[in-house]
């Protein structure tokens, strides 16, 4: 299929794991579905915006939907999937990007409006298996382990 028979979504998320209360969290927002998928965690992150840059879009969507400012780190994995569209007819590709980030400021909760987003929240990897979780959650966590063990 050529690039002209197709759309395309670029979307970006950000993987942050860190010690909370005592247990390896990965901070991740829940996604409401938005009325058809049933809901689920999510990375922080989503649709980057026409004019804006990948790693902006990240910064972004990380600030909407969690309340926090990042540093965006390394690209961890870039990863696609294919689909038949809901509100087009046709095939689109969704071209993701998975980025490392710290945490520079802000305070946990959700700052958009009537979004995609009900909320975000720290949750023990322990206690992750199990969850309803978007794909992209494994596919960051498995690239996370992958290079934990190259090191």
């Amino acid at each position: 299929m050529e690039f002209t028979d197709y759309h395309v979504r670029l979307a970006a998320y950000v993987l942050i794991v860190d010690e909370v209360d005592g247990q390896e969290s990965v901070l991740l927002t829940w996604w409401n579905g938005e009325g058809h998928s049933d809901p689920e965690w999510s990375l922080p992150g989503g649709g980057v915006d026409f004019e804006e840059s990948i790693r902006d879009g990240a910064v972004r969507e990380v600030f909407e939907e969690t309340g926090h400012h990042v540093e965006l780190g390394d690209l961890l994995v870039d990863h696609y999937f294919t689909g038949r569209g809901r509100s087009f007819d046709g095939w689109f590709r969704s071209q993701r990007f998975v980025f490392d980030a710290t945490i520079t400021g802000g305070e946990l909760g959700t700052t958009e409006v009537d979004g995609s987003t009900d909320f975000a929240r720290w949750v023990p990897l322990a206690e992750l298996e199990g969850q309803p979780r978007a794909d992209i959650v494994d596919v960051a966590l498995t690239a996370r382990r992958e290079r934990e063990a190259r090191r």
